[in-house]
């Protein structure tokens, strides 16, 4: 199903962004043990550079996590994750123009984080605390509010996610974020089977949930691996753009993903062909 994109709105701190085309958010993990990335920009100077060479290839957005969430994964306390996020936060905000997102879970790092000029909250446990609601709230910052849980293996995907998204933005809009701030993720990768994965990008449409902004982070993940004879994930740049580019096509915003060069190109055409669509 072909659906074509409406400009949707998103407010980050302050800044409207109007998505009157997809979006690239790209990665930047500070972290020894990421699945794809592990240890390539642990230090201050080769993320600085990797933030600004994903802006000059088109970065929308540069989401910083300090800390693997990969299958598996050993969670790091959040004074380890600060140690890992804090000198690259205070390297790259104001440095780089567009708008700086970190990817945490930890209400005290996203505040600190705030406090040096991130703009943007990417919370894979979607916001279910409720501190780090009440700091998105006070200092008015997007929320990428993701879903995380499990999935029994016969579940409808979409069906499960519409009500994820009902239940959780009423919570956070209750607890005092604007709707304005709030974009959506369906989480690949994260308590889903492969099928549900697969179902995620071939239903895209039926799981966007009112004007909220959606994302889409498929980036190197199994699903994409799966799919295409398991290749080593930082070989899985064509995959994720066939995955990137089926959501896209059924109305996703906004894509988080490793190689931003691609993925911007990827996304130019989808953009002029649904612009195309749209006009006849």
């Amino acid at each position: 199903m072909h659906v074509a994109h409406t400009p949707k709105q998103w407010r980050v701190a302050g800044q409207t962004i109007t998505l009157d085309r997809t979006y690239i958010m790209g990665i930047l993990n500070v972290t020894p043990d990421s699945f794809s990335d592990g240890g390539q920009y642990a230090s201050v100077d080769s993320a600085v550079a990797r933030a600004c060479e994903m802006q000059e290839q088109g970065a929308d957005i540069i989401d910083v996590g300090g800390q693997s969430t990969r299958p598996g994964h050993t969670p790091v306390s959040p004074d380890e994750e600060w140690r890992r996020l804090a000198p690259v936060l205070q390297a790259i905000c104001g440095k780089i123009t567009v708008p700086v997102s970190v990817d945490t879970y930890y209400p005290e790092v996203a505040r600190k984080s705030a406090d040096i000029g991130v703009r943007i909250f990417n919370d894979v446990t979607g916001f279910r605390d409720p501190l780090m609601r009440q700091y998105a709230a006070q200092y008015g910052v997007g929320c990428v509010i993701m879903h995380d849980l499990d999935l029994d293996q016969s579940a409808d995907v979409c069906a499960e996610l519409r009500a994820f998204y009902a239940a959780r933005t009423a919570e956070c809009i209750a607890d005092g974020i604007a709707p304005a701030c709030i974009c959506l993720d369906p989480g690949v990768g994260f308590g889903k089977s492969y099928e549900q994965n697969l179902a995620i990008a071939a239903r895209f449409a039926e799981q966007c949930y009112g004007d909220y902004p959606m994302l889409a982070a498929a980036s190197r993940k199994r699903v994409i691996g799966l799919s295409c004879g398991n290749p080593p994930a930082d070989q899985r740049v064509s995959g994720t753009v066939a995955y990137h580019t089926a959501c896209m096509l059924g109305g996703a915003n906004l894509i988080r993903v490793h190689d931003v060069s691609e993925a911007v190109q990827a996304a130019r055409v989808i953009d002029a062909v649904m612009g195309q669509q749209t006009a006849n």
